[in-house]
């Protein structure tokens, strides 16, 4: 079994700690995650698993190479292109477009394990009603001569983020409804956050998703992304702002300030606080934070402003 290089948890291992796999071999010592590198190479024959915060990645199928490119600004959507024979699977109801050639089929999968059973199969599709997403995924398949593409697009207002597996180790950890689309081959499943205090009181509850693959994957996120790298450190954000973030990174929650502060300074009751090595992806204008100001908007009839014009009153 080969795995791309990265950071993972090799069998046999302590918990919380982790060693470098430069795609053939261990290129260094366990050490706790977090601490800096540089241990002395060192020879294993145990395949990698990925370890850190989130539990055991397991073993995928290699992904579809899928080439895109992202388009506009403020409300951004990725056109995806396939060769012939080549599938990209999609959020269901995020599709854009699609050119000649490519047909899609609705399946419960994301065809990660062709060969998994129906009991497996409705196991996965529980998972992802529990996340928020919706049981079924769509396959989208060139079946045509030539190239053609198909494109995606968020369902608010934000940006696209696509990320490379194989660059962050094959697994992402995300929002628990920022999936949008991924090369097929990605397997889509959930993580349990395992502190008490973070799932009853983050604003991402218990359940983030959990994606792994050695292709690309495709988020959306509320306004402007931007990412942070952290280096043993830590990074304490809005609970709802939460994009991405490697599976070396930890997750809890912590009070946001004083009690005054808490309940008047309008940041929320608590924070999110992202700690050890790893980026982070953040998005500006989290769903709930848009959803909320507009339903005060329409609650009061207006923005509180100038009150010119009409209003409806269904009521």
């Amino acid at each position: 079994m080969s795995t791309a290089p990265g950071w993972y948890q090799a069998e046999g291992d302590p918990p919380g700690t982790h060693r470098y796999w430069d795609g053939q071999q261990w290129a260094s010592d366990a050490q706790p995650i977090g601490q800096a590198q540089g241990h002395p190479p060192q020879a294993a024959t145990p395949a990698p698993g990925v370890g850190g915060q989130f539990g055991t990645r397991q073993a995928v199928q290699g992904s579809h190479e899928v080439d895109y490119e992202i388009f506009g600004d403020d409300m951004q959507f990725v056109e995806v292109e396939l060769d012939p024979g080549e599938t990209v699977i999609g959020e269901a109801g995020a599709m854009m477009y699609i050119e000649d050639g490519i047909s899609f089929e609705v399946k419960m999968g994301d065809g990660s394990e062709p060969d998994q059973g129906l009991f497996k199969k409705l196991g996965g599709a529980a998972k992802r009603a529990v996340s928020g997403e919706s049981i079924f995924l769509t396959h989208f398949t060139n079946h045509g001569s030539g190239k053609a593409r198909v494109a995606f697009a968020a369902p608010y207002p934000g940006s696209v983020l696509a990320v490379d597996l194989e660059d962050v180790g094959g697994r992402l950890i995300v929002q628990k409804d920022g999936f949008l689309a991924a090369a097929y081959g990605t397997r889509i499943g959930v993580a349990f956050n395992r502190k008490l205090g973070a799932g009853l009181l983050g604003g991402e509850g218990f359940i983030l998703q959990d994606l792994q693959g050695d292709g690309n994957v495709f988020i959306h996120a509320g306004g402007t992304v931007v990412e942070r790298t952290l280096n043993n450190s830590t990074l304490r954000i809005d609970t709802g702002c939460i994009v991405a973030m490697e599976s070396t990174i930890a997750y809890n929650i912590e009070r946001a300030g004083n009690l005054k502060s808490s309940f008047f300074g309008g940041e929320g009751l608590f924070l999110a606080t992202l700690s050890g090595t790893g980026r982070v992806w953040l998005q500006s204008l989290p769903f709930e934070r848009l959803a909320s100001r507009v339903a005060r908007s329409v609650g009061t009839g207006g923005s509180g402003g100038d009150q010119s014009g009409f209003n409806i009153n269904f009521g």
